[in-house]
This record gives structure tokens, C-alpha cells and sequence, in this order.
């Protein structure tokens, strides 16, 4: 049966539900929402975007009765999520005489206890500010008989964990509890014995988070191009709507100023900005005023904009929960999404590890070629000429200007010249790339030169492993081993070369630092010594 069709559940709760164009429950909500209306207290595991906002909306609205009191207290790590948790309760209560306020800070406290005094049944509320109503005693818990942990992992990062322990102390002992968390850590664990009873566990697995509605694909970056190989894959994937994260504030700032300087409608947060100016760049971002919005992991906790078409982590996540938290803002109510990623050789470990996590293998792609990005660009230009075409009046400030190049270029010429500045300004993308020259390897392949050898007990099987797991290429692909005393000769294909010069030139091998340098030339008479271990 479908658990919207639940007998316990409020008929204006189901009409609402309808409404909204729910029509099959999602995971979280198919497996929660059964246990929460039978009065259990419940533990769910599940990140943002999996639907649980309903999973316990629905049954908290059915339990509330009439009165104008405090029944039920949602406490979420972030002004931005408890906005977001109000409206959507707020749909689901659209044919209940129910009141929803969200208190949190940046708003007029005044405000919030004019509102409060009014009567109020659900309170949505961040721990920093509930914490002072209950001071104030603005606010009354002991009457309140459902109690919601939101991304309580997100609140326990934040430094939360006393605030709550203290709410959790002051609000009524008989009540059902519901916690919410994407990963389940000690102190968590240990919340939840304390101030539960009985808690039943309900989880999904990475694959209904990460699932078929979100594209997954990364793309093998050098870090010295990494900018120039952001904008090609921007340019041929033409996102709508991106969230685009940095690994910090400084590289949130410097992303952001670097996008605008190339045409992009771009706009950053991070943790340094104040409310108003956070509430200006998201206010900006929902009316797609700007299309990409470069944010941190902290800025972004409790992000939820509902028509983001693509995530990208130019920085990879340090940990698998950051991965799947990120990817998780796209591909939302049913929407198809896509999360590119951009990776260099150092990075590979992070990326085997987020793959193993979640149970598979993501594709990967190469950074689109200049023609690549150039064909589709064109249908975009050609729109753009047409309706300046047919929007221009009919006398032109630079009629006297084109009259003159026509007179002494062609027309194909001078339309050429004007596209190819549009793009060059747009894309300013350098093709440098490594040059080796000749390092002495065979043809095809670049041979290169490691200070270490048998002196840190090296061996070929050890070598091709650290090659392949920093480059993310099969062992057979690396060349010829030479390894001596006190150095190592290897060759690589050319094509993945500068991401193995990346990779291991400042790295450890067997506990040793190394360095990885292009070898010379091989002399015309073989001088190397005789004594060489060889795959």
C-alpha cells in the first residue's frame, strides 16, 4: 500500500500531499513514515534531497491538534534550512488551521515573540536561537509532544551538541523524537540513547541517494589548468543553474573573482559573509540572476534551491558524506541533475575512496576540446545575433564603423573576426601543457627519472600500483621499469604523463619521499650500470 494512503494520516494532509504532485513516496518516506504514525521514535538516515522533510512532516502535522500552543519543535543546523523545512510544512498544512514559525538569527527576535504570543503549533527553529527564547521564556516547550533533529550531524559540526542537549532537557519527557542525520558519529549515537526511547532505525543506501535521476562524471584536471579546464566543461555542459564548491573561503573568493573576470555570471559564499549580504547572493541566485553560485561545504549546509541543473566540485571532497551531501542539491522532486568533478592526479585517492563508499564506479570524461565547446556555443551566438538583429532600431552609432570594414574586408571576414573575439573573450583557455621533449623512451611514451630505488625496497609491482592509483589507469599501461640502487627509470604513455609528473613528483613511496623528474636522453652507447632490476 502507499503510505500517503495511510488511514492515520489527516485528510487535509493527503489533499495537501496531492496538491504538491506527490504521487509515490520516496525511500526515507516509504520506510519512516509507518513507524513515526504508529508513535515510535524514530532514527532516519538519509542526506538532503532524499524527501525526509515529509517523511516527518507528514505524520508530525497529523498528530497536532487545535489548541495554540507549541506542539512540536524542528530544530535544523542553519537559518537557510529551517526557512526551507517552514515552507514546506506550510504546504502540507495548507488545509489545516496550523501555524508554522521559523525562528533563527538575522531575524528581529521582536518579531519572533510578537509571533509566538499570537499562537503558534510548530516552531522551525536553528539551537542558537531557540536557545534564547528559552531564556526569555518567549518560548515554552513542556507542552511540545513531537521533536525533530534535522541534519543533526550538520549541528553536531557546528558545535551545537550543547545547545541541544539543553533544549532536548527542557522540553516535555513524553514526546515521540525523530532524528535525522546523513552519518550516524559517536556523539550522535550517543544523543540518541540518551534522549530516545526505543529508537527504530530506518536507512538508505547510497544508491537511492545518489540515484538514477544524478548523472555522476569527473574529468582528470592538471592543477596548474585547472581554472582553464573549469570553463571548457562549463561551456559544453551549459549548466542552468550550478552550485559550484571550493574547499575554502580563500579559493571560494578567488573562483568567484576569476569566473567574473572571464563573463561569468557568478556570485560566492562562504562563512566570512554577514547575513544580509548571504540573503543578497542567494536571493540572486533563486532568480537566476546569476547561474553559478561558488560556496564552500559550511556555507552551503541547508541549501536547497529546487531547480539547480548541476553541481560541481572543483575542489573534490575530503570524505565520501561530503560527496554524496554535495551532489545530493541536484537532481531534486524528480528533476534529472548532473555532478561533474574535477580531479588531479592528487586527488585520486579521494575519488576511489567516494567510489567504493557509494558502490560504484563513476565514469570518466575528457576535458572538452576548443571545437568541442566552440559547436556548442554556436546555436547559443546565433540566437543571441538574430535577436539583436531583430530587436536593433533602424539607425546604428556604429553604422559609419561598419560601412568602413565593409568597404575594405569581406563581410564573411569581418563576421569571423567579431565571433572569434566574442570567444576569445569568453574563453580564454591556455593550451600549455607539459613539453618533456626527448626523455629517451620509446615512442609514444615519456621516461622518466625517480631519485629512489632498491635502497627503499622498491619494486615494479609497487611502482605500476602508485601509477595507477594516482593516475586512475590500468597497470599494464605503464611502460619499461629499470630500477638500480639509488634511483628508478619508468615509462609512461605520453597522453597521461603530466598527470603522472603531477602525481608523484613530491609524493612517497614506500614511506620515502620521492621526486619524479623528465629523465635525459639515453647516450648513444648504453653506460647505464649492469646490474638493473627489470620488469
Amino acid at each position: 500500500m502507499n503510505v500517503f494512503d495511510d488511514k492515520k494520516i489527516k485528510p487535509e494532509v493527503k489533499t495537501a500531499i496531492k496538491e504538491m504532485g506527490f504521487e509515490e513516496p520516496s525511500p526515507i518516506q516509504e520506510k519512516a513514515i509507518p513507524k513515526v504514525l504508529e508513535g515510535k521514535d524514530v532514527i532516519g538516515q538519509a542526506q538532503t534531497g532524499t524527501g525526509k522533510t515529509a517523511a516527518f512532516g507528514i505524520p508530525l502535522l497529523t498528530k497536532l491538534d487545535e489548541s495554540s500552543r507549541v506542539q512540536a519543535l524542528v530544530l535544523t543546523p542553519t537559518r537557510e534550512l529551517a526557512i526551507q523545512v517552514a515552507g514546506e510544512l506550510q504546504k502540507l498544512s495548507n488545509h489545516l488551521n496550523v501555524t508554522t514559525l521559523p525562528i533563527y538569527g538575522g531575524q528581529s527576535i521582536g518579531h519572533q515573540i510578537k509571533a509566538l504570543k499570537r499562537g503558534v503549533q510548530v516552531v522551525i527553529g536553528t539551537p542558537g536561537r531557540v536557545q534564547d527564547h528559552l531564556r526569555r521564556k518567549t518560548l515554552k516547550l513542556d507542552q511540545v509532544n513531537t521533536l525533530v533533529l534535522d541534519e543533526a550531524d550538520e549541528m553536531l559540526d557546528m558545535g551545537f551538541i550543547e545547545d541541544i542537549e539543553s533544549i532536548l532537557k527542557q522540553t516535555n519527557e513524553d514526546r515521540q523524537t525523530m532524528l535525522f542525520s546523513a552519518t550516524m558519529p559517536a556523539p550522535i549515537r550517543k544523543l540518541s540513547r540518551r534522549y530516545m526511547h526505543q529508537p527504530e532505525t530506518v536507512s538508505i543506501s547510497k544508491s537511492d541517494v545518489t540515484a538514477p535521476s544524478i548523472e555522476q562524471i569527473y574529468f582528470k584536471v592538471l592543477e596548474r589548468n585547472k581554472l582553464e579546464s573549469l570553463c571548457r566543461v562549463i561551456d559544453r555542459y551549459d549548466p542552468e543553474l550550478a552550485i559550484v564548491f571550493c574547499r575554502t573561503k580563500k579559493g571560494v573568493a578567488d573562483l568567484t573573482e576569476a569566473l567574473q573576470a572571464r563573463g561569468y555570471f557568478a556570485d560566492g559564499l562562504h562563512g566570512d559573509l554577514n547575513q544580509s549580504q548571504r540573503d543578497a547572493v542567494m536571493r540572486r541566485f533563486r532568480e537566476s540572476d546569476i547561474e553559478f553560485l561558488v560556496a564552500t561545504d559550511v556555507a552551503a549546509r541547508g541549501l536547497d534551491v529546487q531547480n539547480v541543473s548541476h553541481v560541481i566540485n572543483y575542489d573534490i571532497p575530503q570524505d565520501p558524506e561530503s560527496y554524496v551531501h554535495r551532489i545530493g542539491r541536484t537532481g531534486r522532486a524528480g528533476k534529472s541533475g548532473q555532478a561533474l568533478t574535477l580531479v588531479t592526479p592528487r586527488e585520486m585517492k579521494h575519488l576511489r575512496s567516494i567510489e567504493r563508499e557509494i558502490k560504484m564506479s563513476l565514469p570518466t570524461r575528457d576535458i572538452p576540446t576548443i571545437q568541442e565547446v566552440v559547436e556548442k556555443q554556436q546555436d547559443a551566438w546565433r540566437n543571441q545575433i538574430v535577436h539583436v538583429i531583430d530587436h536593433s532600431e533602424e539607425t546604428s552609432i556604429f553604422d559609419d564603423l561598419t560601412n568602413e570594414l565593409l568597404e575594405q574586408y569581406r563581410p564573411q571576414e569581418v563576421v569571423d573576426a567579431l565571433l572569434k573575439m566574442n570567444y576569445q573573450t569568453e574563453n580564454n583557455i591556455s593550451e600549455e601543457g607539459y613539453h618533456f621533449g626527448d626523455t629517451g623512451g620509446a615512442k609514444g611514451m615519456v621516461r622518466f627519472f625517480i631519485n629512489v630505488g632498491r635502497n627503499v625496497n622498491m619494486s615494479p609491482k609497487i611502482l605500476v600500483q602508485e601509477i595507477a592509483d594516482a593516475v586512475g589507469i590500468p597497470e599494464k599501461s605503464v611502460g619499461k621499469i629499470d630500477i638500480f640502487e639509488n634511483f628508478t627509470f619508468v615509462e609512461v604513455p605520453e597522453n597521461v604523463a603530466p598527470f603522472v609528473y603531477e602525481g608523484l613528483r613530491h609524493s612517497r613511496i614506500n614511506g620515502a619521499r620521492v621526486n619524479l623528474e623528465p629523465a635525459k636522453p639515453r647516450p648513444k652507447r648504453d653506460q647505464r650500470p649492469s646490474k638493473a632490476t627489470r620488469s
